[in-house]
């Protein structure tokens, strides 16, 4: 019984391991989706992703018979005003994306979701009242050390690495307080937003201003399976946590802002200047210390390190 166990766990874990990769791998590669909608205005491509998100969900709903866990969710205020904030935080979010992918932004993009797993961790800090290692709050002083180069370098703030990082980090936390199952909680945070983006497109496309109507028809599939598009990744994001490791995910987690820096530098032919190399060092090097911190080897070592009793403890998992 004990064998059969273990390899069904290790099943699992493989399976979640897959779930987790190729959700980062989509997510790394949505920049090429967007970028064939760049004749199309941010505003609509974000009103399309949400409305169509909606219409994917609610058929997988009605499939799978969840219309009953929608209502039993959304019958808790504390639930409602969860979801409310969800669903301001990551239509900012897409939006912000989306205006930068279209707007020559890539690289930028991709340092928001390198410094995002490092701001949420400072969210738990804040607003949680987890503690972390020392370990772990030297990682974040080198992320802060990378943001603060760019900005005394190019005389500006990095605006839209640090509000993709702040939204999706806020969206994590709002999520945290989400005790809802992944399909249904998506369902929720379309249809706060829902009613707003199919008004928007209906008054465009009325008034004759709208891209839908007088897109091609590739365009059209491209603006609908936004909805796909978006509502996959976050599904088979949420399979995959069920069964991996905090720690395997940490590793994984960087492959999508990877795969969106390479494409920003190769395929969209931004500059990537020293000072950028610089930059991104410093927070590689945090993402790397902080996810060393949840191995073995790293455990071994403070354990090893002399502490007073209750100076400081790992970061809640």
């Amino acid at each position: 019984m004990s064998n059969e166990t273990d390899i069904t766990s290790a099943a699992s874990r493989k399976a979640g391991i897959w779930y987790v990769f190729v959700t980062y791998v989509v997510w790394g590669l949505l920049p090429l989706y967007w970028h064939l909608l760049k004749d199309v205005p941010s505003g609509q491509i974000l009103a399309h992703r949400i409305f169509w998100s909606f219409i994917f969900v609610a058929i997988l709903l009605f499939f799978y018979k969840r219309w009953g866990q929608l209502k039993e969710a959304a019958a808790s205020r504390t639930n409602r005003l969860s979801i409310l904030a969800c669903s301001l935080l990551i239509s900012a979010n897409w939006f912000i994306y989306i205006w930068a992918v279209n707007n020559n932004h890539v690289i930028e993009t991709s340092m928001g979701y390198y410094i995002n797993p490092l701001f949420s961790v400072a969210l738990g800090l804040i607003v949680l009242k987890e503690r972390l290692s020392r370990v772990q709050i030297f990682s974040l002083v080198l992320a802060a050390i990378g943001v603060a180069i760019m900005v005394i370098q190019f005389g500006k703030m990095p605006w839209i690495a640090l509000s993709l990082a702040v939204t999706f980090g806020f969206y994590g936390l709002a999520k945290k307080m989400l005790k809802v199952d992944a399909m249904v909680g998506l369902a929720l945070e379309t249809i706060f937003v829902m009613p707003v983006a199919l008004f928007y497109l209906a008054s465009l496309e009325t008034s004759g201003t709208g891209a839908f109507g007088q897109s091609s028809l590739g365009a059209m599939l491209l603006m609908i399976g936004s909805g796909v598009a978006t509502a996959l990744p976050l599904l088979w994001f949420a399979e995959g946590a069920k069964r991996v490791p905090l720690s395997t995910m940490g590793f994984i987690q960087y492959v999508s802002p990877t795969i969106t820096l390479t494409l920003g530098v190769f395929i969209f032919k931004e500059a990537f200047t020293a000072t950028h190399a610089v930059s991104f060092g410093f927070i590689w090097c945090g993402l790397l210390l902080y996810s060393l911190s949840y191995t073995k080897f790293m455990h071994g070592l403070q354990a090893k390190s002399p502490k007073k009793p209750g100076q400081y403890r790992e970061l809640t998992k």
